[in-house]
Order: C-alpha cells, then structure tokens, then sequence
C-alpha cells in the first residue's frame, strides 16, 4: 500500500515535468549572449532561431543551465509598479521566468518587450528580451520545467544542442 501511495504522489507530483531533462526530443531552449539570439528545440530538432537582447554587461545575464519555474500573460513590473497589459510596460506579453542566481523564476525570465529597437543589442539588466509576437510563439510551445542554457559561444546551435543532450549526436 505505501509504494503504490508513493507512485501516485511522485506521478502525480506537479514537479514531476523537472526530472531528467533534456531527453533528446524535450523542449529545450539555448540562448547564445555572443550572438545574442535564442534556439528553440523541440523533437530533436532546432524548431525557431529568435533575435534577442541581453544584458547590459557580460555580467547582468548569468551565464548556466536553469528551468523555466514560472510563466505569465501579461506581467506586473514590480520595480516601477506597472500594470500587465500597460504599453509602458517593459516586460512585454510575456514571461517565462528561469532559476537564475538561486532566484524563484520571478527576477530573470525570458520576455517580451515594449522597446522593438533594442532587440539585438546588449540592454538588459539581465533578463532576455524578444519581439512580443516571438515571445508569444515560444510561450505556447514551452512548459514549465524546460531547460534554459544560456552560454557566450561560438559554437553553432546544431553543435551546442548535441553538446548539451538536446540533440542527437
């Protein structure tokens, strides 16, 4: 009785998604800060290449193998106290927040943006920033609990997925 209770709370578990990922075929998304620009990785295969901004400095956007931990439509800037939805918002449509710097997925996040002409630049305080109807696309396609590489590379995404278990070798 208590192993068949135990399967039912690991399977049941809402982090059970968090295991071992990537499997070849997971989601899994690499952005690369010396090009600054984001591959998505569905099924073995690199689905979308996106333009991004990152940070200001080399330091702002850290640099590791993070989990997305939080997804919202329409974010709250909490520093300046702007509404979801308020086109002074800098965040954007979306976010989809990673485990950054032992953080809880609410301080750096994959974005959208009010600013279109800082895309492809080195601008943020951290976060990652795309085209909101880019970040749209991506939202709907990833799941809490996918990995985020970040990385300053001059490898390709072919070479980088491979390298990182998101491709077959």
């Amino acid at each position: 009785m208590k192993t068949m209770l135990l399967l039912f709370f690991i399977i049941t578990s809402p982090i059970w998604p968090l295991g071992q990922n990537p499997i070849v075929g997971d989601p899994f998304i690499i952005i690369n800060k010396q090009r600054n620009k984001l591959a998505y990785i569905n099924e073995n295969e690199i689905k979308e290449v996106y333009q991004v901004a990152t940070g200001v400095t080399e330091e702002h956007t850290p640099v590791g193998k993070f989990t997305i931990t939080v997804k919202a439509i329409n974010p709250y800037y909490r520093k300046k106290d702007i509404s979801g939805g308020d086109p002074k918002n800098p965040l954007g449509t979306r976010w989809m927040g990673f485990n950054a710097k032992d953080t809880d997925g609410r301080i750096y996040g994959i974005h959208g943006t009010n600013n279109k002409d800082s895309i492809g630049r080195y601008t943020t305080q951290g976060c990652v920033r795309l085209e909101n109807d880019h970040v749209e696309s991506l939202y709907e396609k990833v799941p809490i609990g996918t990995n985020v590489l970040i990385i300053n590379s001059q490898k390709s995404f072919t070479e980088l997925g491979k390298e990182f278990g998101a491709l077959k070798k």
